[in-house]
């Protein structure tokens, strides 16, 4: 007992110590521009009143699942008694009360396919159709409709028209959980018909920690080269953070990338997260992601211990006191990143990349 008041006494005082020290953003601090878009928020359900959604028994039971579902503002039972339609009726609610933030891209989930291109349950542990967020983006005018498609359906073209067709602002992989090997010649049919249909490739790039599950490698950003030299509008989420691929830390590799193709982003979802210390800085500060940077949440980790403005060594008291008592969760991810140095034209770009301007 004595080590354990001891350690929070320790704790308490570092924490005193850090909240005393004077704010020091990254970069000067512009203002922030009215209507940002969220372009990196997730949604998921347990396929409660035919959604289509479907979790892995592995998942269900992780530790992970229960704390997702909070931080989406629902329970297991609401689920059963209302259907999974009542996620994107929190989110868009939720959202409705945001200052600073007009729209989301809301998520879909490809899963892993097997050798006939259907999905594979034994290895997908999330997966959320495109026809559950086409349906909520139809109901709620503040969702934008991002499209998830495993390029190794047979179908995958056709899938894509559809999601077009229906709405889609791009398309979203996380190929560590999905088995998608980005370099893989067999897919430039694929990032043929992303370009003819102007539809820009959200992939996760980096350490991926939120599935029991990943294949580290494939969430090299030197994978993406293809699709780039193909002319597809690609945005690597996370700056590649958290990972090293050959020896060579993730984000200097993305850096390396950026300075070949101009049709390269990043956005800088989950970047305050506390298991992510210095990648924001090195967003705003590397030169290589100058101009390249576009503004995302990963929504809901927004809503979990991972996110907090007292984690922070470069706001004031103050900042973080007014931070933590916004009672929005878009508007406090606004307000960290925006104390911290992000500038206007990062909040701005999802909604020019996206066709989301007035």
């Amino acid at each position: 007992m004595k080590r354990f008041k001891a350690l929070v006494a320790i704790l308490l005082t570092l924490g005193l110590f850090c909240a005393l020290l004077p704010a020091r953003p990254f970069r000067p601090v512009e203002p922030i521009p009215a209507d940002i878009v969220d372009m990196h928020c997730h949604i998921a359900g347990i396929g409660a009143g035919g959604s289509g959604c479907w979790v892995s028994p592995r998942m269900a039971n992780n530790w992970r699942f229960g704390i997702y579902l909070h931080s989406f503002g629902v329970s297991r039972q609401e689920l059963l008694a209302q259907g999974d339609n009542l996620v994107g009726d929190r989110i868009a609610a939720s959202l409705a009360q945001s200052k600073y933030v007009r729209k989301v891209v809301l998520l879909a989930l490809d899963g892993v396919v097997d050798g006939q291109g259907n999905l594979d349950t034994n290895r997908t542990e999330v997966y959320v159709p495109n026809e559950f967020v086409a349906a909520q983006c139809a109901r709620h005018p503040n969702l934008l409709f991002g499209a998830s498609v495993n390029p190794y359906r047979p179908d995958a073209l056709a899938r894509l028209v559809w999601a077009k067709q229906h709405g889609a602002v791009l398309i979203k992989w996380i190929p560590p959980v999905m088995d998608i090997q980005p370099d893989d010649p067999k897919l430039i049919p694929f990032y043929q018909k992303l370009v003819e249909l102007n539809l820009p490739l959200l992939s996760h790039t980096g350490e991926e920690k939120s599935f029991s599950r990943a294949a580290a490698g494939l969430g090299n950003p030197e994978k993406l080269r293809l699709p780039l030299s193909l002319g597809v509008t690609v945005i690597a989420a996370h700056i590649a953070s958290s990972a090293r691929y050959d020896g060579e830390r993730g984000p200097d590799r993305l850096a390396r990338l950026m300075r070949e193709y101009p049709n390269l982003y990043t956005d800088i979802s989950a970047l305050t997260n506390v298991n992510k210390p210095g990648y924001l800085q090195e967003a705003l500060t590397k030169p290589a992601f100058a101009g390249r940077l576009v503004y995302g949440t990963d929504f809901p980790l927004i809503n979990t211990a991972l996110e907090s403005p007292w984690y922070s060594l470069h706001l004031t008291l103050r900042q973080k006191w007014e931070i933590w008592r916004t009672p929005n969760p878009w508007d406090r991810d606004v307000l960290t990143k925006h104390d911290l140095g992000v500038p206007t034209e990062t909040f701005a770009r999802p909604a020019h990349l996206l066709g989301q301007t007035s």
